[in-house]
């Protein structure tokens, strides 16, 4: 009995789509990560300008904790923490540019929040520093609480959650104040020096590195009072997973790393170490990397490049920088503060 031309043409099109099925299984793992290692270098999103995350340095070579938090990545992906190309992004491009594919990562004080991810179809990889609002004012109006800022004139920045809690803050308060909207952070403070506004909110952390880029630093002051929880940290497309793994990990790994004592001077010790939470650290035992697409030695490689988190942010926040910002929040979960990563197991 011959077969019918239509049992045929079920058996081609099952075996064709099976050929589809294998082609988009190799696209969908042709993801983020590849992409970085063929390119040979890290794209990332970064600020235009903010002391102490992210700004170039009087040779032109970015500095500050988000810069910083790129490089232990680059180091991870590529086993090299200066193969990143930093591309400035103001609070309104830095999504699309993400979501357009010209930047890999957005590590740029970036606050998460459901309708940026649920919205946008983007991901943050955890939180890198935990942040609030606050207020910058002129010393001259005499005021050291924020419920004192009725009818103020205030500077805020266009297209942020800070322009956002500015209004919750005053409607739950009772109080007006004159919105003076700029579009990018350097014209507000700019508008703040020019007297065109009393006050200038932005993330209290963001607020000290502004205060010091005035002509005349002690004419302001940030005022105690934090309005809002901003946490802030790197950000990826969601429809990468292993990518959004990789970026999560070495956040998280630079949080392991400063509560097992792996300091970028000490990474040849831990290398001889024989504890076994070291020993997966430094990729001796479990394998890790090799889930994630990463060589085995990828945590102690972001370590040996940039130090753990604590020398990140000294470095950059704290003791060792000009801001002098004390870690609070930002401390580990056994020293006062909330910071702690899931383990390394």
């Amino acid at each position: 009995m011959s077969k019918s031309p239509w049992t045929s043409l079920r058996r081609f099109s099952g075996v064709a789509a099976g050929v589809m099925a294998g082609v988009f299984a190799m696209s969908a793992q042709a993801g983020t990560l590849d992409t970085v290692k063929q390119r040979g270098t890290l794209n990332c999103g970064v600020s235009e300008g903010v002391i102490g995350f992210s700004e170039k340095d009087d040779k032109g070579v970015w500095r500050g904790f988000d810069v910083d938090f790129c490089r232990a990545v680059a180091a991870a992906a590529l086993g090299d923490a200066s193969k990143v190309t930093f591309t400035p992004l103001s609070a309104s491009q830095r999504f699309d540019a993400l979501k357009d594919g010209k930047v890999d990562l957005l590590s740029r004080n970036t606050s998460w929040t459901l309708g940026r991810e649920a919205g946008l179809g983007l991901a943050f990889a955890g939180i890198t520093y935990h942040d609030g609002q606050g207020f910058l004012v002129k010393r001259a109006l005499g005021v050291d609480s924020a419920l004192s800022l009725d009818k103020a004139k205030v500077c805020v920045e266009a297209g942020t959650t800070s322009q956002l809690n500015l209004a919750d803050f005053f409607k739950a308060n009772s109080m007006t104040y004159e919105e003076k909207v700029f579009p990018n952070a350097a014209e507000a403070t700019a508008a703040f020096a020019d007297g065109k506004c009393d006050v200038l909110t932005r993330d209290q952390s963001a607020l000290h590195g502004e205060r010091l880029k005035l002509p005349k630093p002690a004419d302001a002051v940030v005022l105690p009072d934090v309005i809002s929880r901003e946490p802030l940290g790197p950000v990826v497309r969601s429809d990468d997973f292993p990518w959004f793994n990789v970026v999560k990990w070495v956040n998280f790994a630079l949080v392991n790393a400063e509560e097992l004592g792996i300091a970028a001077a000490d990474v040849e010790k831990a290398l001889q170490s024989q504890k076994p939470e070291v020993r997966r650290f430094t990729g001796a035992e479990g394998n890790f990397g090799k889930a994630m697409g990463l060589d085995p030695d990828w945590a102690i490689r972001a370590v040996k490049a940039t130090g753990n988190y604590a020398e990140i942010y000294e470095r950059n926040l704290g003791s060792g920088s000009k801001l002098g910002v004390p870690r609070g929040l930002n401390q580990l979960w056994n020293m006062g503060g909330v910071l702690y990563a899931p383990p390394m197991r």
